[in-house]
């Protein structure tokens, strides 16, 4: 549904989102060097939008930083 992946440095971000089947909603992760530093599942479609616009803007902070997207 959504889905970043950036490099910079031999540093990795990823900001995804993704249905929950099996517990209803979604599912919104961020990780750094695949290690999960924020996620949060929502059942409220409002809270998902509001997240992805949160991980729009940093995708493109990262991106004025410096950092390329690649493959999510």
């Amino acid at each position: 549904m959504y889905a970043r992946a950036l490099e910079h440095a031999g540093e990795t971000r990823r900001f995804t989102i993704s249905s929950a089947v099996t517990a209803g909603g979604w599912d919104a992760t961020e990780e750094r060097d695949s290690q999960i530093i924020w996620s949060a599942h929502y059942t409220d479609w409002h809270r998902v939008e509001r997240a992805r616009m949160v991980f729009a803007r940093e995708v493109q902070t990262l991106r004025q930083a410096g950092w390329r997207e690649t493959a999510a």
